[in-house]
């Protein structure tokens, strides 16, 4: 079911290189093992977009994109991950992230965070300026515990994904074991 139901939602190989944009990568984003489905590209494809998740900025899908080609991972599972980050989710992610970090460096490294800025949609590059300082204004605390967390959740992701579909194919097995023997 997971190898069946990823490949009718996966975008075609052969229909994205298509894409011109793209062909100034060559083959690179092409190789086999960043399209290929099973457990360990899948479950290493979520890994990855759930630590690049956490990339400040737009950088994340770039970011996630690079990773795949370095350890041939399923990449566009792990550009969909990405988008568990978004306006709603990032702010509550990095005050967790800034707690982790606080406590990891001791209660004296905690201090208080600054107030979030107000958002203004009307003004959209002045608000995501003061988004940024604030972040910034974060320090050490928020670098440590992105990273922490960001490792946290793609640890948890690959395990997860590696235990459910081993769970799927136990079940697989065990229906058709029963149905060959009746």
């Amino acid at each position: 079911m997971p190898r069946k139901y990823f490949r009718k939602v996966m975008p075609n190989v052969d229909k994205v290189r298509e894409v011109k944009a793209l062909s100034m990568f060559g083959d690179t984003l092409f190789h086999p093992a960043l399209w290929h489905l099973n457990r360990r590209s899948a479950a290493g494809g979520v890994a990855v977009g759930l630590f690049c998740g956490l990339i400040p900025g737009p950088l994340q899908m770039l970011g996630s994109a690079i990773v795949c080609v370095v350890f041939r991972v399923n990449l566009p599972l792990a550009l969909v991950t990405t988008f568990y980050t978004n306006p709603i989710t990032i702010v509550p992610l990095y005050l967790i992230a800034y707690e982790i970090g606080g406590f990891t460096l001791g209660a004296s490294a905690l201090v208080r965070p600054p107030a979030l800025p107000e958002w203004d949609w009307t003004h959209l590059l002045h608000s995501m300026e003061a988004m940024g300082r604030w972040a910034l204004g974060l320090g050490a605390p928020l670098a440590l515990g992105l990273l922490m967390l960001a490792t946290i959740l793609a640890a948890l992701g690959y395990i997860t994904v590696r235990g459910l579909w081993s769970v799927y194919l136990r079940h697989a097995w065990h229906t058709r074991r029963r149905r060959t023997r009746a």
